[in-house]
């Protein structure tokens, strides 16, 4: 591999503008921040060592043999954060990028592009939430902070408006200049003549804008080597070396460049991502990945090895994977939907792996259409849900997953188009350290031990709940206000003050917890739990129901009555969950 005569980043840019440098499939997507792409910037004006770039050389007869996809340019955390397959028809030849893509696209957004991220506290569906922002420079100014000596931000247009101190300078503008001459012409217009910045500051921004000018069109900044080699296995060989250090490379990145490869009818790399994007959209949102989508496809199309590695993804397993790829996509789509169902959500579900049993059964079973909602299927439905609770309780598919899905799978396979063998399945883990089944102290020193905000909560709450139809939203609620418990209103409710850190510490006790329809939870809001009780269950026949549906013993929820309310409604909490798990 020959090391390079070292090139400008003016001519490198031009190149990535014309597609002449592009990625291929095996990099994974930009991640950078905007502090990141700041402090390169920083580091290119100080004439700090940014690294060399690995470039992989591919002639014209093997264009069509790999895919490739541009550079970005406008990065949008909402919008645009994929890199778009590139034509190359026509072309004769272009420079893949093995190491440097995260350097090489900062500098290419910093120059040429933008970069937009989501505000603080914005919704993250609303437009609004992600305003546009370009880089900029500060001439007449250093940086404040302790790292970077030059002051580079991005900036919105409103941003850039409303500037008060400092001369913001365009970064990408410096692109425009051909001539050396050309910053200190620019100076002298907009600095030196504007009668409002100190000789000093000129000569600031005179030394900071050649500076810029310099290090982008006259000093040869980008160090190279060059791979010509057009073997895939031994360029994949060399990017996981060259790639073994800064952000992690996931498996996924290599195994997706290696199905574009082999894929004959679709193009695995934008299916995947597209599918993944199409299914953590799903009900509340999930967050799934391209990993567990190739991993559930290695179980579901019956492979005896299952392991995430890449052995397992050779030319011949992924022909069949692409065979499959439909009925793939529909198993774990309708296995979201119906987690969805549930009441599950990304934030809730704490194993995206307790999915892959259910999407193998639901391919084995047809995948019906109407499963998540019709009638007949109800019963199965409770089945899976109650076998998805207790894994998760349990954190079976923590540690050595494939050695819990492989047997689950082969259990569902010589189950048939029968009901969801759940029987079986607890059946066939008993007693050992992966084991679902529940003892007492279980109950008495795990489940009934938890407390607000944690997801296992929130997989109790369902097991105690299982009629409540959760394509309607619920909350936790606390049915005593968590708001009311401070010291000062709980005094003022008469509790005395050796109960008071007692009352405060156990009011995110599973016993202070139910279940209820977002809009009644809404309209609730922190009304006292008996004034609330009372208005809305008016008839002793309520009251009654209520008290049923939500385990709560009877009696009177005044403050007062807060700690024996708490035990003895874990009592009827601790009755139906033996009911239900032992």
């Amino acid at each position: 591999m020959a090391y390079e005569t070292p090139l400008t980043i003016a001519e490198v840019m031009q190149d990535i503008s014309n597609n002449k440098y592009v990625l291929p499939s095996i990099q994974r997507e930009y991640v950078w921040d905007t502090e990141q792409v700041e402090t390169l910037f920083d580091s290119l004006m100080q004439d700090y060592p940014i690294g060399a770039f690995l470039f992989w050389e591919i002639e014209k007869a093997r264009l069509q043999d790999y895919d490739f996809y541009e550079f970005l340019r406008n990065y949008h955390e909402k919008n645009n954060t994929h890199n778009k397959k590139v034509d190359l028809k026509g072309s004769d030849g272009v420079t893949a990028v093995l190491d440097g893509q995260q350097r090489l696209t900062s500098i290419y957004i910093g120059l040429k592009g933008s970069y937009a991220y989501r505000l603080k506290y914005k919704q993250k569906k609303s437009e609004n939430a992600y305003p546009v922002r370009y880089l900029y420079l500060n001439l007449i100014d250093d940086a404040q902070d302790e790292t970077n000596k030059y002051d580079f931000r991005f900036l919105t247009d409103k941003e850039f408006g409303e500037m008060t101190e400092g001369f913001w300078y365009k970064v990408g503008d410096i692109l425009f200049m051909t001539q050396p001459g050309e910053t200190s012409q620019y100076v002298l217009d907009n600095i030196a003549f504007a009668g409002t910045y100190t000789k000093e500051q000129t000569m600031h921004a005179n030394n900071t804008l050649q500076k810029l000018y310099n290090v982008v069109h006259t000093d040869k900044t980008l160090s190279y080597y060059k791979e010509k080699a057009s073997e895939l296995d031994k360029v994949l060989n060399i990017f996981i070396r060259v790639n073994s250090g800064g952000t992690v490379l996931t498996y996924s990145d290599l195994l997706l460049s290696i199905a574009s490869a082999q894929w004959e009818n679709h193009d695995a790399r934008e299916e995947i991502t597209d599918f993944v994007d199409d299914i953590n959209s799903i009900g509340g949102g999930f967050r799934i990945n391209k990993d567990f989508v190739l991993k559930t496809a290695l179980v579901l199309t019956d492979f005896p090895n299952i392991a995430f590695k890449v052995d397992n993804f050779n030319k011949s397993n992924m022909m069949k994977i692409e065979m499959n790829w439909e009925n793939i996509k529909r198993a774990i789509k309708l296995s979201v939907h119906l987690i969805s169902s549930f009441g599950y959500t990304g934030e809730t579900l704490s194993s995206n792996n307790a999915l892959i049993p259910i999407a193998y059964y639901l391919l084995t079973i047809g995948m019906p259409d109407n499963f998540v909602e019709s009638g007949a299927t109800k019963e199965n439905r409770s089945k899976i849900k109650k076998w998805l609770i207790m894994t998760l309780l349990k954190k079976v598919f923590s540690g050595q997953p494939d050695n819990v899905i492989r047997p689950i799978r082969d259990i569902i396979r010589e189950n048939g188009n029968n009901e969801f063998p759940i029987t079986e399945i607890i059946d066939k883990f008993k007693g050992t350290n992966k084991s679902i089944q529940f003892t007492e102290d279980d109950i008495d020193e795990y489940l009934l031990k938890l407390r607000y905000g944690k997801s296992e909560t929130l997989s109790v709450l369902m097991l105690l709940y299982p009629s409540l139809d959760f394509s309607n939203k619920f909350h936790e609620d606390h049915m005593y206000p968590r708001s009311k418990f401070k010291k000062s209103y709980l005094r003022k409710m008469g509790i005395s003050e050796d109960r008071l850190d007692t009352y405060i510490n156990s009011v995110n006790d599973i016993g202070n917890l139910q279940l209820l329809a977002a809009q009644l939870n809404e309209e609730k809001l922190d009304t006292d739990f008996d004034v609330w009780f009372h208005k809305q269950q008016v008839t002793d026949t309520d009251k009654i129901q209520y008290r049923k549906i939500h385990y709560l013993p009877d009696m009177d929820y005044t403050y007062d009555m807060f700690l024996e309310f708490i035990e003895k409604r874990k009592k009827l909490l601790k009755k139906q969950l033996k009911a239900e798990l032992m």
